[in-house]
């Protein structure tokens, strides 16, 4: 039996895992050591800690769904040495990154908890030794022995979120992220306070599985007063596309034009998988209350209930990878698969 609790901390890059070089002001990637120089509390968690950096560090404008493949692998391979994971990502494309390996680990039974800053660690106001030192606490709490929180989730200042639930919000503030249409998960202020009832426990009988299967021929258009047919043309005859997320209006509302509902309905007839997504941060789409969802919901468009669009990215990408049945995934995309959506 362990004598302490363990950690894998996982640098993919981003400025967590940045100082300021002191002669230059210029950023500079940090390796375990020196981060353990700046967080000299890590020694005092009690928590063996190891990690695994990327090679080289990269900045989260530069993911791609390798880089979603290379951490599930990480994960996988290490699965049964570790209490908890802790990847250090940047926040650009955090919610993209945690969406996705919600999608790619099915049976999770230990938390993967995404963490990152604002400001480079070594400098003196810097969010990242709080933010650190949470999630490692989160990623090894335990209750009768179980995680706590078995999920890919996103810890950010001072809120646990679903991963795949999560938006990044504000590009200068600490609370950087938000959950628009679920709960937090938990909230961090003296002691940290679990919502229970929020959170996904898995069947613990059922193992780990790890699909990294990635299509990513898929395209986001987002309806605008004015769009063009070229424009919706365009983007519906990309070659090799597969789906399209159509970012709508309110409740999943769009223009009454003639044109735009024969695009929509020869795409949908050739196969495309065009889902429905407000350009709303809260709420969710409810395709036929109004006249003008009729002609999207007539032309084979599907709903995306309240996703968040990063979630829709991530699995369509991952069905797409996965399934070869038209009818199949669009089924799969009707129901939640792991929390990333309420359906009525």
């Amino acid at each position: 039996m362990k004598d302490k609790n363990t950690v894998l901390l996982i640098f993919t890059g981003g400025t967590i895992s940045m100082s300021e070089d002191p002669t230059t002001g210029a950023l500079r990637p940090i390796d375990f050591y020196r981060l353990q120089e700046y967080l000299p509390e890590l020694k005092q968690t009690g928590i063996e800690i190891k990690s695994i950096p990327f090679s080289p560090l990269m900045d989260s404008s530069d993911v791609q769904p390798e880089t979603w493949k290379e951490i599930a692998l990480i994960i996988e391979e290490n699965f049964e040495n570790f209490d908890g994971f802790v990847v250090l990502h940047g926040t650009d494309t955090m919610a993209y990154s945690a969406s996705a390996l919600s999608f790619m680990l099915k049976n999770l039974s230990k938390p993967v908890i995404f963490t990152g800053a604002q400001l480079p660690i070594g400098m003196m106001r810097s969010d990242a030794k709080e933010n650190l030192l949470t999630a490692i606490e989160i990623a090894t709490a335990k209750e009768n022995g179980k995680a706590i929180v078995p999920e890919v989730c996103i810890f950010f200042e001072d809120t646990l979120f679903r991963g795949n639930r999560t938006t990044k919000k504000n590009a200068e503030h600490f609370n950087a992220f938000n959950s628009y249409n679920y709960p937090p998960l938990a909230k961090v202020g003296v002691h940290i306070k679990y919502f229970n009832s929020y959170i996904h426990y898995p069947d613990l009988s059922a193992k780990l599985e790890v699909n990294t299967n990635i299509n990513p021929n898929i395209a986001i258009l987002k309806l605008f007063p004015g769009i063009t047919q070229q424009n919706v043309h365009a983007t519906l005859n990309i070659p090799e596309l597969k789906a399209v997320i159509l970012e709508s209006y309110g409740a999943g509302n769009a223009p009454r034009l003639t044109w735009l509902y024969e695009e929509l309905k020869t795409a949908v007839q050739n196969g495309i998988i065009i889902v429905n997504k407000s350009q709303c941060s809260t709420g969710t789409v409810e395709m036929g209350k109004y006249e003008t969802s009729l002609n999207l919901l007539n032309a084979g468009v599907i709903s995306g209930y309240d996703c968040t669009t990063e979630a829709l990215v991530a699995k369509l990408m991952h069905l797409l990878g996965e399934y070869h049945s038209t009818e199949e995934i669009i089924q799969k995309m009707s129901v939640s698969l792991c929390g990333e959506m309420t359906v009525s």
